[in-house]
């Protein structure tokens, strides 16, 4: 296993328990796992380990890759289309689930290579995805997904979701039955879930929204996700009609409605939950649920803000970030969305907000926990070699290179990520993918993409003016 040292940091940022820094810190790495961390190790390890390589980090702040604990690749292929734009929640997913009749297994693989491939190049070392919509009759999207996560070279959360009732939004072309969705998801798990210490593929199980599924097929969920040891992850509570929906069909809000259906707990982990009261901020802390905040895409539906300060101080400690589906954040910039996620914080809750380093814990060990892995999310001794080295030196960011996290958080910028480390490998160097070829990628895409709305603009004619160029 080779032996390298990154030397002399501006910062090490390690993310752990204490929130550990380092001012001109080393990092050695052993094969796919951090071995020390700390400053002057090349002269305290001397005749104690050999070092096959040594890199000057000189300039830089490392800090541990960021883990994105919510997803939607396949929309990534679906952005910037003026059938969409304006639009709240219910009235965008109307447009949305009528390009979803013609996904398929070059929708899933062009989305992953331009979701990931954008959130690797921003920092991102472990993504969950949550893929929900499967016309009926089509297979191998969560598998063609998983390849190409896979040649990408990050961490890989596929969740295999579901609808089981068609509405007024659903369509019949995107309901399975309880048996297809349990059979596919043990298939998918026996194939490609890894539970080792360092996985690079764990699967998970859930429906996208709980309550607007049947019962039948939310008690198999649990069921069949305690029988292979898997998470659940979904929506809760993201938007107002949501709650208005549950509050008249079941006598309760979206989160009690999920307590009486077990659906809370550690294996149970759940995107935006921005309508929660204050009774249900205390019941997803109590009950140790996971929650990923998504704040781009709750500005850009205009579904309002996560109770981010009051749930950090309930005691929520699974509490991560996610760039949700392109379709409604347009991009999958984890560093715009810290960012955005600091200053969303500060606009709707003043000075109650969580800081500039709780935020980046969110990103970080905070979003490891939401997916119960306890071998990535922060730098220390037999963690992975998951990091990220950021260069603050360049004029961008000159005269704000004080404290480092204030600057990555409130200054950063994708152009800030230089080299990004997954299990010990460079999967980004000086800002570009190592293990593909972008530009044949890029063409690729970009075909899979316009070929998509083409096959839907005859359903939805807003996207004919979007097909003219």
């Amino acid at each position: 296993m080779k032996t390298v040292l990154y030397k002399n940091a501006d910062w090490i940022i390690t993310m752990d328990q204490a929130r550990t820094r380092y001012r001109h810190g080393d990092l050695l790495i052993q094969g796919n796992q951090v071995k020390e961390v700390g400053v002057h190790l090349e002269t305290k390890l001397a005749g104690s380990i050999q070092i096959d390589e040594i890199i000057n980090a000189q300039g830089r702040i490392i800090l541990p890759g960021f883990v994105n604990t919510h997803h939607h690749t396949w929309q990534t292929l679906i952005r910037n289309i003026k059938a969409t734009q304006g639009l709240r929640l219910e009235p965008w997913l109307t447009v949305m689930y009528e390009i979803y009749k013609n996904l398929n297994t070059d929708v899933a693989r062009a989305g992953v290579y331009a979701s990931l491939g954008d959130g690797l190049k921003t920092g991102i070392t472990t993504s969950n995805d949550l893929w929900y919509p499967h016309p009926v009759g089509v297979t191998g999207l969560v598998d063609a997904e998983i390849e190409a996560a896979r040649e990408l070279g990050i961490r890989f959360h596929p969740v295999r979701a579901y609808h089981s009732v068609a509405n007024d939004i659903v369509p019949p072309e995107v309901v399975d039955t309880t048996e297809g969705v349990m059979a596919d998801t043990e298939r998918l798990v026996k194939k490609y879930h890894d539970r080792s210490r360092f996985s690079m593929c764990r699967v998970g199980v859930g429906p996208s929204i709980a309550q607007y599924e049947t019962e039948e097929i939310v008690r198999a969920t649990i069921d069949l996700a305690e029988k292979l040891d898997i998470m659940v992850h979904g929506h809760l509570a993201e938007s107002r009609h949501e709650v208005e929906y549950t509050l008249e069909k079941f006598g309760c809000r979206p989160a009690e409605w999920f307590r009486r259906h077990d659906m809370l707990g550690d294996r149970f982990y759940y995107a935006h939950c921005i309508h929660l009261s204050d009774d249900e901020v205390t019941l997803m802390a109590k009950t140790n649920t996971g929650i990923s905040t998504c704040p781009i895409s709750n500005m850009y539906l205009s579904s309002g803000s996560c109770r981010v300060p009051e749930l950090l101080r309930a005691g929520v400690t699974r509490f991560g970030i996610g760039v949700d589906g392109a379709a409604s954040s347009n991009s999958a910039n984890m560093m715009e969305e810290i960012r955005v996620s600091y200053l969303l914080n500060r606009l709707s809750w003043g000075d109650a907000s969580a800081n500039a380093e709780d935020v980046l814990y969110m990103a970080t060990a905070g979003g490891a926990k939401v997916l119960a892995r306890d071998d990535i999310g922060y730098l220390a001794p037999g963690m992975a070699a998951d990091f990220i080295l950021m260069n603050w030196n360049q004029m961008q960011y000159a005269g704000g290179c004080n404290d480092p996290v204030d600057c990555i958080v409130l200054s950063g910028d994708a152009r800030m990520v230089e080299t990004v480390v997954v299990d010990g490998v460079v999967v980004v160097r000086n800002g570009h993918l190592t293990r593909v070829d972008e530009t044949e990628k890029t063409v690729y895409i970009n075909q899979v993409g316009r070929a998509l709305l083409e096959s839907a603009s005859g359903r939805v004619p807003g996207l004919k003016a979007d097909l003219v160029n």
